[in-house]
């Protein structure tokens, strides 16, 4: 329990230091931890918190990423509210516990700030490592800044421990661009993030006074039952995560669409559609083209898992045009490009008005995507439109003319 109650201010942060605040605000009972950039920053966060009487919370430090998950297992296992972390490969080597949380539904939640994997491991920002993970069961989606970074991770535990859900979350950030760009963030009443977040109370706990069993290896017929189980869990969040957003913003005062945010939206004739902190140096370049004449806008993907199928339909189905910005590597994939182009094509099909789709890989290895480069990819949008079809499906930004 936090040892005083804290009153609503406004800070300068990063989107670390606003991880580990959210954390502080949540009394998480158990942290592990093992160092890796960009996170290492939040495990800082937490350590000086415990070490000042801030926070009374068991802090672990972990041997390796996949100790650092085993641990958060078997803590939340036990009933305790968790709080993880990780980036870039070290989201990786964690790879066996995701499917085993998720699947003995455990609601830990792992904060990312990401980074590109090796080759060439850059400390900027790239999707791919959580990304890999994003059919593991975990609720997941990004922040584009240090506020949405905090609120989310509230939301997360709101969501991932109610009863009719109870799943684990990422919560993602992008490396650098919001891990430790500072910007102001409101910190809540103690009171209100109490009224928000209740304690969190598992109904199956390892507990020697009412024993229980937990564990991933099963009989193959009970294989099946487990993973419409977990099917369902993820599907049946959708209204707990909409009925989440309505409470958050009547008690903070901060209103999130839990999905998709649209900007500049109403009469553009295409759009941008990405996800993470790319998208506020979007809505600069929007600004800059609208002042040229080109009716472009921006929506930014809240939510990946679940998935939000139907608005991602009826709100790309009503543009000429989308360019889907990847930021991560789908090898090999329906693009040879990305990930996000495949599923926003699929939640297209059964729209009676599809647009043309076009994948720009752009931000690889962590780079920045400044604003020459949202120009050049605006001008390729106008030209499909003009054509009535694209010039190829994906595009490389930076190596193209």
């Amino acid at each position: 329990m936090t040892t005083a109650l804290a009153q609503k201010k406004k800070v300068r942060i990063n989107g670390c230091v606003a991880s580990a605040q959210a954390a502080k605000y949540a009394d998480v009972d158990v942290i592990t931890a093992y160092p890796i950039r960009p996170y290492t920053a939040t495990m800082i966060a937490l350590a000086q918190m415990v070490a000042n009487g801030e926070l009374d919370a068991e802090y672990i430090v972990a041997d390796s990423e996949h100790s650092q998950l085993s641990i958060a297992h078997g803590a939340s296992s036990s009933g305790a509210r968790v709080f993880t972390g990780s980036s870039g490969v070290g989201v990786q080597f964690a790879y066996e516990l995701y499917s085993p949380i998720s699947g003995t539904r455990m609601p830990v939640q792992m904060m990312i700030a990401d980074r590109t994997l090796d080759p060439p491991g850059d400390f900027g920002s790239e999707h791919t490592d959580a990304l890999s993970t994003r059919d593991m069961g975990w609720l997941m989606g990004w922040a584009c800044d240090a506020q949405e970074a905090f609120d989310n991770h509230l939301l997360g535990y709101r969501i991932g421990e109610d009863r009719r859900v109870l799943l684990p979350q990422m919560v993602c950030q992008d490396g650098f661009f919001v891990s430790h760009i500072t910007t102001d963030v409101e910190l809540p009443d103690t009171g209100q993030v109490r009224e928000f977040l209740p304690d969190y109370k598992h109904p199956y706990p390892l507990d020697p006074r009412r024993p229980v069993s937990h564990g991933p290896q099963i009989m193959p017929e009970q294989g099946p039952p487990l993973q419409l189980e977990r099917a369902r869990a993820m599907e049946g969040a959708v209204p707990v995560i909409e009925q989440a957003h309505e409470e958050f913003a009547r008690i903070f005062g901060r209103r999130y669409d839990p999905w998709i945010e649209e900007y500049m939206t109403g009469d553009a004739e295409v759009v941008f559609f990405l996800q993470g902190a790319h998208g506020v140096t979007a809505r600069y370049a929007i600004q800059h083209m609208r002042q040229r004449g080109a009716k472009v806008g921006l929506v930014r993907l809240k939510t990946i898992r679940p998935y939000p199928t139907d608005r991602v339909k009826d709100v790309l189905g009503r543009f000429a045009v989308v360019g889907v910005i990847e930021t991560n590597l789908g090898l090999g994939s329906v693009s040879s490009g990305g990930v996000l182009y495949a599923e926003a094509c699929a939640a297209l099909y059964e729209s009676a008005q599809r647009p043309l789709v076009v994948s720009f890989m752009a931000g690889m290895g962590g780079e920045a995507i400044v604003l020459k480069e949202f120009y050049w990819m605006t001008q390729k949008m106008l030209e499909a439109k003009k054509r009535g079809k694209i010039e190829k499906r994906t595009h490389w930004v930076g190596f193209e003319d």
